[in-house]
């Protein structure tokens, strides 16, 4: 065997493992765009959970309580949706039996978020 064949099966094993190796960083990259029915919860987030309680979720943000969340009264509070947050982590999507347009919201990984409801941890997106 010759070196220089030993070196090209060697560069080639090398090219292979990379190509390989980089399929799935560029699987999610093409993915990363489109939401996809499973990755919202199947079920909206009860207000009533202790941790929605605490940071005032309410499914519409017009009923968010500014007595106790004045950051939603302020001046561009009427503009703050969870659709525009950027705590909401997938596109909009229908749900069974539900009004509206629910979500994935990086707070609330136990239920999903509609898209028109509000919480305290508002965020703008980028």
């Amino acid at each position: 065997m010759t070196q220089q064949s030993s070196n090209s099966r060697r560069a080639f094993m090398k090219k292979s493992l990379f190509v390989l190796s980089s399929i799935p960083f560029v699987e999610g990259a093409i993915r990363s765009d489109r939401a996809f029915a499973q990755d919202v919860p199947p079920q909206p987030l009860d207000e009533n959970e202790a941790q929605a309680k605490a940071l005032g979720y309410v499914h519409d943000a017009s009923k968010t309580d500014t007595a106790k969340f004045p950051k939603r009264a302020q001046p561009g509070g009427e503009t703050q949706f969870c659709n525009n947050c950027a705590l909401f982590i997938s596109a909009p999507v229908k749900l069974a039996g539900q009004e509206g347009e629910w979500g994935k919201c990086a707070i609330f990984p136990q239920g999903a978020v509609n898209a028109k409801g509000w919480c305290n941890s508002w965020s703008p997106k980028a």
